[in-house]
């Protein structure tokens, strides 16, 4: 389920989809850092699962984010550089929503 909600959004193995979710957060993501897309950026991460067809190697599953993942690493990580939380429209929460089906957090 996972990973049809990545290509749903528009995260695919031949880039982004032109008019998609995935597109829109392109640009604002662009918009926001003054013209990129940063690596490891909600953008980034999807766009490199999509290309992969898999979320679920990373941890990312439509039941939650898998303990001793990548996905869990991030979370941790993420959590750690902001004083303990993970941020809403940050990487972690935005791939765990889109995985699940949402629209993310942007």
């Amino acid at each position: 389920m996972a990973d049809r909600n990545v290509h749903n959004a528009g995260f695919g193995s031949s880039g982004i989809r032109a008019g998609s979710l995935a597109s829109h957060m392109m640009s604002v993501e662009a918009r926001s850092s003054g013209g990129g897309v940063r690596s490891g950026g909600p953008t980034a991460t999807l766009q490199e699962m999509g290309a992969r067809g898999s979320t679920h190697s990373s941890g990312f599953t439509s039941s939650g984010i898998s303990s001793g993942s990548r996905a869990s690493d991030m979370m941790s990580q993420e959590a750690r550089s902001y004083g303990g939380g993970v941020p809403s429209g940050g990487t972690t929460s935005t791939v765990q929503s889109i995985s699940m089906g949402g629209k993310g957090g942007r």
